[in-house]
């Protein structure tokens, strides 16, 4: 990927040769999005595909809170990228032709009904240790809503079991408290208890750690997530961030307040949390369509 990058770039010079600050700024972009691939355990190029790019352009709004105009010319940038791949016959698809650059907006969040939820945790065997460390793990990021990083970062410290709070240090270095249910709480005890004690060492205080004793990243929660889904028979592409985006619409499905879910999610706007309204409203008019008998007769 890295090379792929650098070639692009190269020839971007050479046509570019008395602006220097186009090739700079299309590094920054295409940095940016390799880092998010790897994030997403996505290691090479030719794996993009439309979904996968709706996800990155969602990451770039609610995430990095950019502006219409900034994912704009991200979105621009990736799609000369993929242009240039195609023509010099590298790759042979481009996901970025599929969105319409005058049109970008807000994507609706990727979310787990209940019973996806249930099929997912369910097929984590928790007489495993990495099994049980993985069920505290995916319970808790959804309990809490938690972005993948921000899981990665967790201390021991930062949970409190008397009180069933989490403190998250998240984007901006702000930090939030949220708590976390009975079940969740129950999976991260024993897992702390049975598990981290065989495989780590007193060095660090990360909370979820690999048998080597060493503190999992974004890539490595990814790629464990991959694997729960290939187990639970659900045939779709589950990213830790739908895990996140299903705390959001479910607590706005069972009316907690926007606010509220604002400050559990830790958005700076209140505009980045009303994404997830347009969700349960179509949820809710579905609900009513099915329900409701005048619904039902044809026009």
């Amino acid at each position: 990927m890295n090379e792929q990058i650098e070639r692009f770039l190269n020839y971007i010079s050479q046509i570019n040769t008395n602006s220097e600050h186009t090739r700079d700024a299309y590094e920054r972009d295409l940095h940016k999005f390799r880092d998010f691939l790897h994030r997403e355990g996505i290691e090479k190029l030719e794996m993009v595909d439309r979904s996968i790019v709706l996800n990155y352009i969602s990451y770039l709004r609610e995430e990095c809170m950019l502006k219409n105009n900034s994912v704009l010319r991200r979105v621009s940038t990736l799609r000369s990228f993929y242009t240039y791949l195609n023509e010099y016959g590298i790759l042979s698809a481009n996901p970025f032709v599929l969105v319409k650059l005058g049109s970008v907006r807000r994507q609706v969040p990727e979310f787990l009904f209940y019973d996806e939820l249930d099929a997912l945790f369910d097929s984590i065997d928790i007489e495993t240790a990495a099994g049980l460390r993985d069920r505290a793990m995916f319970e808790l990021i959804y309990a809490c809503g938690l972005r993948v990083s921000e899981a990665a970062a967790l201390k021991i410290s930062d949970l409190d079991f008397s009180e069933c709070i989490v403190h998250i240090l998240g984007k901006g270095n702000k930090e939030r408290v949220v708590p976390f249910h009975d079940v969740a709480k129950e999976f991260l005890l024993r897992y702390l208890r049975e598990v981290r004690p065989l495989w780590c060492a007193d060095d660090h205080a990360f909370v979820f750690v690999n048998q080597h004793g060493r503190p999992l990243t974004s890539r490595g929660i990814q790629y464990i997530l991959d694997q729960t889904v290939k187990k639970s028979g659900l045939m779709m592409r589950v990213h830790p961030h739908m895990l996140r985006h299903s705390f959001a619409t479910h607590m706005l499905d069972n009316g907690a307040d926007l606010r509220l879910v604002q400050e559990l999610l830790g958005h700076a706007s209140l505009s980045t949390t009303q994404i997830y309204t347009h969700v349960t409203r179509e949820r809710l008019k579905n609900a009513y369509n099915s329900a409701f008998p005048r619904a039902k007769v044809s026009k």
